[in-house]
């Protein structure tokens, strides 16, 4: 496993030290893992989403976009909304 040496804000190091006083987490180490693998699926979850879009885009025939234009569309959706 990697080992590496990061520097918290002030905030942000009350915050982690509050998770692993009320015995939620046991490190900081176990916990910045787990919001990074959160962090991940969220991440796989809004491109399953967009590849899911994209596929039903290609198949209903309305339009006569290609898939790098639906998916450059679909990405400018998603950030104007926040969402990417």
């Amino acid at each position: 496993m990697a080992r590496q040496s990061i520097t918290f804000t002030e905030p942000n190091d009350k915050w982690l030290k509050a998770q692993i006083e009320s015995k939620e987490y046991t490190s900081k180490s176990e916990l910045v893992n787990d919001l990074i693998r959160k962090a991940r699926a969220e991440e796989e979850k809004k491109l399953d989403w967009l590849r899911k879009k994209l596929i039903e885009a290609e198949q209903s025939g309305f339009t006569k976009m290609n898939r790098d234009e639906i998916l450059a569309l679909s990405k400018d959706e998603l950030h104007q909304n926040g969402e990417l």
